[in-house]
């Protein structure tokens, strides 16, 4: 075989495998910006965007590519995902309530026994407050005292005296805050209570208001 045939031979494999290529090469069909379809061994990125078909060889339609979704779309599966969520963490919320009360009645006593938890703590720190009083009025009294007779109230008197004071407006922030805390518990307990009379189908019977006479239940 002369080097003249050998040349030939391998340009027409080369033929061959190109034709082969060619042949197995995938087509696109999409529709233009005109709304005419066409197919095209290349897709334009803009065409892309509205979907299109994957065809073979013989022209057969092996894939379709969706739109790409619009701005609507997204905010819409946006909120949709959201919504589900949302679902899904109340049933989980609903769950753990009825873990602890089977009757809106149960959360109801629950309420009364924080509430009354609470403001016995404030009432032992208004206790804490009236023996403070009494020492920064034995403190006062003295310091009184010893300006009437024209004596210099000693610093460490009057360090006392603004300790004492100190202490009375620490306490009463404590109280303040308990106070709020107590409000905040009693918000949490009536959603609470009104959603388990949703879920279990079951009325209270008991007031929400914590009275003297229920704070004793």
């Amino acid at each position: 075989m002369n080097d003249l045939t050998r040349l030939r031979l391998t340009v027409s494999a080369v033929a061959l495998l190109l034709l082969s290529s060619v042949a197995q090469a995938n087509l696109y069909r999409y529709t233009d910006e005109s709304g005419q379809v066409v197919i095209s061994n290349t897709i334009p990125q803009e065409a892309s965007k509205r979907g299109y078909d994957i065809l073979n060889s013989q022209g057969r339609v092996i894939e379709t590519v969706d739109p790409a979704p619009t701005a609507e779309e997204i905010a819409a599966r946006e909120a949709r995902e959201r919504r589900q969520e949302e679902e899904a963490r109340r049933r989980e919320l609903d769950k753990k309530l009825l873990e602890r009360f089977s009757h809106p009645d149960e959360a109801v006593r629950a309420m009364y026994r924080k509430v009354r938890e609470l403001r016995g703590l404030s009432q032992l720190k208004r206790g804490n407050i009236s023996v403070i009083e009494s020492q920064l009025d034995t403190e006062q009294s003295k310091a009184a005292d010893r300006e009437r007779s024209g004596q210099k109230i000693p610093e460490a008197t009057l360090k006392k005296i603004r300790r004492l004071e100190s202490n009375i407006r620490d306490i009463e922030r404590e109280i303040n805050a308990q106070e709020a805390e107590i409000d905040a518990v009693k918000d949490q307990f009536v959603r609470d209570i009104e959603r388990l009379e949703t879920i279990t189908g079951k009325a209270r019977t008991l007031p929400l208001e914590v009275s003297p006479e229920d704070r004793e239940n």
